[in-house]
């Protein structure tokens, strides 16, 4: 695993939309990962400006996202649909139909249809080649994705209950009405996410310290679904000061391999 250590928030995002580019630039049609929520902002911001002023080109880029709210519709302010279309998409140059967005009008009562549809997303990564790079965030109890503790280390995309940490977590993002909050939500497993190329993992705050320690230190446990990545051949960790402050690295900017 190598682990780069950054000063802030910015910095992090900076280094991590900077592994992004390498990989769009090294192959023009990379299949690319994306995940949501405040975590990735930064870096998308960052790679606006590289399309804008660098010329960095997406139009052969094929992206897959992590995740989706059950019960939203692409149009709801707080679907990931409409987060990836005002944080990135309609400011690149990359063509709609290389975008994939797990669907959230599913309905959770039928289970045969949501299991046939998240058949046909794993279907869908396949034939594009498989994910170069999986960019993630992580949860402050190490979920990644919407795979929360206790999930299979080798699922494959699927739809999942959240816990009351994620949906607390998450409630202010609905005005802090828990009763607007969606139950359920269709993931990417974990399964799924180790076969990306790169992964590429960010955090930043203290409230994520611990879960980063876990992540980086093990053991690898299904209650940590982020300590999986120990096992992947190469995983990226990009943090900021706070978030790596309990791994015992007290330098600005540190990399290190521990394999």
């Amino acid at each position: 695993m190598l682990i780069v250590i950054k000063k802030n928030y910015e910095e992090m995002s900076l280094e991590a939309a900077r592994v992004v580019s390498e990989t769009v630039r090294e192959k023009p049609s990379s299949v690319l990962g994306l995940a949501t929520g405040s975590s990735p902002l930064g870096v998308y911001k960052e790679l606006i400006r590289m399309h804008k002023e660098e010329g960095l080109d997406f139009s052969k880029v094929t992206t897959f996202n992590l995740d989706e709210y059950i019960g939203l519709a692409p149009s709801h302010p707080q679907s990931y649909h409409y987060f990836m279309q005002e944080s990135l998409f309609k400011y690149i140059n990359v063509d709609e139909r290389f975008i994939h967005i797990p669907s959230g009008m599913a309905d959770v009562n039928d289970v045969n249809r949501i299991h046939r549809y998240c058949g046909w997303y794993e279907e869908q990564i396949s034939k594009g080649g498989g994910m170069d790079l999986q960019l993630l965030g992580i949860g402050a109890n190490g979920h990644i994705g919407f795979n929360e503790p206790g999930s299979s280390l080798g699922a494959r995309t699927r739809i999942k209950t959240l816990t009351q940490q994620t949906r607390e977590d998450n409630a202010r993002f609905f005005n802090n009405d828990m009763n607007k909050v969606p139950k359920y939500a269709i993931t990417m497993g974990v399964g799924t996410i180790m076969e990306s190329r790169i992964v590429l993992l960010i955090a930043s705050g203290r409230q994520k310290a611990e879960a980063v320690k876990k992540t980086v230190e093990g053991p690898i446990t299904a209650m940590v679904p982020a300590s999986i990545v120990q096992m992947h051949r190469k995983a990226i960790l990009i943090v900021d000061e706070e978030a790596g402050s309990l791994l015992g690295l007290q330098h600005e900017q540190i990399v290190t391999d521990l394999e």
